[in-house]
This record gives structure tokens, C-alpha cells and sequence, in this order.
């Protein structure tokens, strides 16, 4: 604490968490444009296409969270229905 009051002048905290800046905050729209072409596309997929079209290695519980962040579930329709 005391560094930290020479450092800054102060002991506020610093933020904490991200603020926005993921590998997948530029390819929101790609993705939203890629599920709406194709809407029983699954995230496996969907991850496999982000790594050969954007050369990006990402996690599938990534796209899944970007996902939900868009508004579009997981959940299947029942058969009744």
C-alpha cells in the first residue's frame, strides 16, 4: 500500500476485469452475419471456421459466451411444438 501511494498519490484501487477487448470483438458482425446464412450451425463449427477464415484460436465456450452476448440461445425447440 505504501508503494502504492508513492507510485499513484493515491490507494484507489485499480479496475479490475476486462473492459471489452477480446480476440472476438471483431469478428462480432462476421459472426451474427455467419448464424443468421446459417442457423443450425454449431459452435464447434462455428469455432472451426473462425480458426481457418480469421486465423483465430479460440476456446468454444469463447463463441458460446459471444453467443449468449448476441441474444441467440443454445436451446432446442421440443418436437411438440
Amino acid at each position: 500500500m505504501m508503494r502504492l501511494k508513492r507510485e499513484t498519490g493515491a490507494l484507489e484501487p485499480k479496475p479490475q476485469g476486462n473492459p471489452g477487448r477480446g480476440k472476438l470483438t471483431g469478428v462480432r458482425d462476421w459472426v451474427q452475419g455467419r448464424i443468421a446464412a446459417q442457423p443450425d450451425l454449431t459452435i464447434d463449427e462455428l469455432t472451426a471456421e473462425l480458426g481457418s477464415e480469421h486465423g483465430l484460436s479460440v476456446h468454444r465456450s469463447s463463441v458460446g459466451r459471444l453467443l449468449h452476448r448476441l441474444g441467440l440461445s443454445h436451446k432446442k425447440r421440443s418436437s411438440g411444438a
